[in-house]
């Protein structure tokens, strides 16, 4: 199989995914891996605050999340952007068994060889989006329709 992505560093933020070859609208890119772990052990493990601004955990649903930090593969270097080129996807367990639900890496638009691979993170902190917090989740995407955080709005 042909390799399609490759990790270098990004003129993003520090290191970034690019195409190698022609990458179509609508193809599976590759999927999030890592290890597999409650919200509850993340927050023990990590905290809850988002006072890093780095993280390479994955929301997979409301009782799972995905670590990257642990067993993860090229998927966690895929950078933000607020003008992405790919989408993530949750892919339920036929089964219903929410410990093998996926996180895919979809190509929204064609991808050409050299591109840098991004998505929306879609980021939401369960606390007051202070000027610190934007500071630390700052968008650096570039984008003309960049708005500059990476945070969202908290769902009501």
């Amino acid at each position: 199989m042909t390799r399609r992505i490759v990790a270098r560093r990004s003129p993003i933020h520090g290191n970034g995914v690019f195409a190698v070859a022609p990458i179509a609208k609508g193809d599976e890119v590759i999927e999030y891996k890592g290890s597999l772990m409650t919200h509850a052990e993340a927050d023990q493990l990590y905290g809850d605050g988002g006072e890093t601004g780095h993280t390479f955990l994955f929301t997979l649903n409301d009782d799972y999340l995905i670590d990257a930090n642990r067993r993860g593969n090229t998927a966690r270097w895929i950078n933000h952007s607020c003008a992405p080129n790919c989408r993530a996807l949750i892919e339920e367990h036929a089964g219903g068994d929410r410990r093998k639900d996926k996180v895919l890496i979809e190509a929204i638009r064609h991808i050409r060889p050299g591109e840098e691979l991004t998505y929306d993170y879609g980021i939401v902190l369960d606390v007051p989006h202070s000027a610190r917090l934007k500071k630390i989740w700052a968008c650096r995407c570039g984008s003309p329709k960049c708005i500059g955080t990476m945070l969202k709005p908290k769902r009501g």
